[in-house]
């Protein structure tokens, strides 16, 4: 399934996410630190969403209380609510 996700309170402007057989298969950033998005998007890709939650859920940018990482987080648990609702 793919789904965009707008990220709030962070650099990154939107995330377009494509999860198939609970694992991320792609994952595109567009804004934010373009080196580490395309770096952490390629090392998710593959990677059992519970995994990617675990790994970068809490993650913090500075003194934000939020990071890119930790918004893709937050984007796969809202995909996972509403998969376990449909």
């Amino acid at each position: 399934m793919e789904f965009s996700f707008r990220p709030r309170g962070v650099c990154s402007q939107m995330m377009d996410i494509e999860v198939e057989d609970n694992k991320l298969k792609s994952l595109k950033v567009m804004g934010g630190c373009s080196g580490n998005l395309q770096g952490i998007s390629k090392l998710v890709e593959g990677m059992d969403i519970d995994e990617v939650i675990s790994r970068l859920e809490g993650i913090r940018c500075g003194f934000k209380n939020t990071s890119c990482p930790d918004q893709l987080a937050k984007a796969l648990k809202m995909y996972k609510e509403e998969a376990e609702d449909a």
